[in-house]
């Protein structure tokens, strides 16, 4: 339907209701009754709201239609990618496109083939600078509280979030509940309870058709304490996990190079952000902008643990690009995104420290990057 069709049916419903209201309103000089006041009252407020939510839809409708028909490819391929990287709202850019011409716009995205980790990068427990009058590590990060996590404020052009920086490598493990798989999912703040750690992220995909999926079953594979589940799922985009020394990879590709890596925690989602020490090309990581969740680590094996608030008027959302320069930032050495939009939530100390873009409030997940409590992994056998 055009753009002009649409303008006429809108006209037509605001005609009408205008027409109902003045059949609502009684003739001069007639005093309606204590109940007939009360029904023209609530009567008009309805028509005030339904004219209101036309109003809105319509000018919705005739923004998408100008990001989608307008002249700038630029933010027509960001309005696409942006709304199909949800499960919820995809289908809005169909409302505009063709199949081809969505596809032509997601084509733009190139998959790299990375080599393997280079585990010689990663020099455990090199970065601090203990004794120094400042007690800064090399990235001049202090740990005030002495807990071994640093939580810093990330701000850039349209976003915010939090950047968490856990010190000990060997206290960040994926957390899932193998015999929840297809019953239930968790939420972050679950999970962290469920294993009594003190803090956590979300981290890989899940079946979620439509947008209403329950969290319980991961869309690709996941590895947990040395066993992967839903291998014949495939790897998506790449694998990324920790392996027996601690070593972050990224961009792991099928089940067996998992295996080779000796992964004992990890999940599949991607793109890869950064590896061995560079940032990965720009052009593999046309994206839209929404909330995120992005995993990494230094030099000295400090975990990077990154949230990005999207879909608020504070906070609109990041892309794939920010994401990398965020990482690169901080030091990382390797780094991923995980999954984001409305599961991109972290968990520290008792309360969530962002804020969940899900209008039906926060989602229930099957893996997160969870923080053990010090000496937790040794004690539980993790």
């Amino acid at each position: 339907m055009s753009a002009k069709n649409k303008d006429k049916e809108m006209a037509a419903l605001l005609e009408d209701l205008s027409s109902l209201s003045e059949e609502m309103t009684p003739p001069p000089g007639e005093k309606p009754s204590v109940g007939k006041r009360i029904g023209l009252f609530f009567g008009r407020v309805l028509c005030v709201l339904l004219v209101t939510v036309l109003l809105l839809v319509a000018g919705l409708y005739g923004v998408m239609y100008i990001l989608t028909k307008g002249p700038s490819p630029t933010a027509r391929d960001r309005f696409v990618l942006s709304v199909r990287e949800t499960s919820a709202i995809g289908f809005l850019a169909n409302l505009y496109l063709s199949d081809e011409e969505i596809e032509d716009i997601e084509s733009g995205r190139t998959q790299e083939v990375f080599d393997e980790t280079d585990a010689s990068l990663i020099s455990i427990g090199t970065g601090s600078e203990e004794g120094t009058e400042s007690n800064a590590d090399a990235w001049g990060f202090v740990d005030e509280d002495g807990d071994g996590i640093i939580l810093d404020v990330v701000k850039g052009e349209g976003y915010s979030g939090y950047m968490m920086i856990v010190l000990d490598p060997s206290r960040v493990i994926m957390g899932s509940v193998p015999e929840a798989f297809f019953y239930r999912g968790y939420t972050v703040e679950e999970m962290v309870q469920h294993f009594d750690a003190v803090a956590g992220t979300n981290a890989g995909g899940f079946e979620d058709p439509n947008g209403m999926g329950n969290g319980s079953e991961p869309d690709s594979a996941v590895v947990f304490n040395g066993t992967m589940y839903f291998g014949e799922k495939g790897t998506g985009n790449g694998f990324v996990g920790f392996d027996d020394q601690y070593i972050l990879h990224v961009g792991l590709v099928g089940s067996r190079a998992v295996r080779e890596a000796n992964i004992q925690y990890g999940c599949s989602f991607g793109p890869v952000l950064v590896h061995n020490g560079e940032g990965v090309d720009p052009d593999s990581l046309a994206s839209g902008i929404n909330p995120r969740t992005a995993i990494g680590q230094r030099s000295d094996g400090a975990v990077l643990l990154l949230v990005i608030d999207g879909r608020q008027v504070i906070s609109l959302g990041a892309t794939y690009a920010d994401l990398m320069e965020i990482m690169l930032r901080y030091g990382a050495v390797n780094a991923c995104n995980l999954d984001g939009g409305s599961s991109s939530l972290m968990y520290y100390n008792d309360h969530y420290v962002n804020n969940t873009a899900s209008v039906i409030g926060i989602r229930p997940v099957p893996s997160s990057f969870i923080v053990l409590k010090e000496g937790a992994r040794e004690r539980d056998g993790y």
